[in-house]
């Protein structure tokens, strides 16, 4: 049974062919409407089942194109559509679905339920979200930057705001590819010390700041995220907390010439970046919205592979 629940049980060779092959599947579909499957169509007769315990854009609708894409079928579930929202435990959901879908993508509150829902299944099951870590996210990140040029081993990432999820799905991915990660966040706002260490004893570079001067100064990426997500009761505080850390273009020029920006948006222009910065001509952002279709799709062939 394949799980991808987090980077951290992937080696790196299962990550990279993952990596690879959003880019291949990419490559492949350039004369194809985006409506039509894929030639090889292999998860042709499968259907995947996703859950939203919150709101979603991107993951909703890339993982409903992915799996068309793939030759199979999706079906969609809110928390307030099934029994979950009415006291049905985890793991019995997860193994009545298992009985009818073939994989199960679940975008939660909560990591500890996606586990649990993994450990009852007897299909795959993909984290599309927890307030613990973004892989899927991750993925599309990497591969943009590959497709922009620039060598994941040794390049320099720094991240800017809240040590939220996806800071920590950054700092899982720097010893699996490579790259040092400069993490600037205020006091009360920092990533997982755990990961941090963990990374750190896998030989990654994890370097914090409270200063977001310094950890942008030399890098090749520079990367932004929301200071209010969705759960958070205390925006003002959060806004007032974080409004030092927004990414403006006085800020990018700290990095290195022609360094990238990333998003993994929604974002709020004027909070946590400036328009002339995501909207400028160093920022991925869209290019790196599209790739989650593409890296969705490889995660779910790994998953059947």
């Amino acid at each position: 049974m394949r799980h991808f629940l987090d980077l951290w049980p992937l080696p790196s060779t299962e990550l990279r062919s993952i990596l690879d092959n959003a880019k291949s599947r990419k490559a492949a579909r350039k004369e194809l409407p985006r409506g039509a499957a894929d030639r090889d169509a292999p998860l042709a007769g499968h259907t995947l089942a996703m859950i939203f315990e919150k709101n979603s854009t991107r993951t909703r609708v890339s993982f409903d194109m992915a799996i068309r894409q793939l030759g199979g079928s999706s079906l969609i579930l809110t928390s307030s559509d099934s029994q979950i929202s009415r006291g049905e435990s985890i793991e019995d959901t997860a193994r009545v679905l298992s009985r009818y879908v073939d994989a199960v993508m679940m975008r939660a509150n909560r990591h500890a339920d996606v586990l649990a829902f993994a450990e009852a299944a007897g299909v795959p099951v993909i984290n599309g979200l927890t307030d613990k870590s973004h892989p899927c996210q991750i993925i599309a990140d990497l591969q943009t930057l590959e497709e922009a040029g620039v060598q994941l081993a040794g390049a320099r990432i720094a991240w800017v705001g809240d040590g939220n999820n996806m800071a920590n799905t950054f700092i899982h991915g720097a010893p699996k590819f490579g790259y040092s990660l400069a993490v600037a966040t205020p006091g009360g706002y920092d990533p997982d010390m755990g990961d941090v260490e963990r990374a750190r004893g896998e030989q990654g570079r994890i370097d914090l700041y409270r200063d977001p001067k310094q950890a942008v100064a030399g890098a090749d990426v520079v990367v932004a995220d929301t200071f209010v997500s969705m759960g958070d009761k205390d925006a003002d505080k959060r806004l007032t907390d974080l409004g030092a850390y927004k990414v403006s273009g006085e800020l990018m020029q700290l990095a290195n010439g022609g360094a990238k920006f990333l998003h993994c948006l929604p974002a709020h222009r004027g909070e946590e970046v400036d328009a002339d910065v995501i909207d400028g001509p160093q920022s991925l952002v869209f290019d790196e919205a599209e790739n989650r279709l593409h890296a969705q799709k490889a995660i779910l062939e790994w998953c059947f592979r």
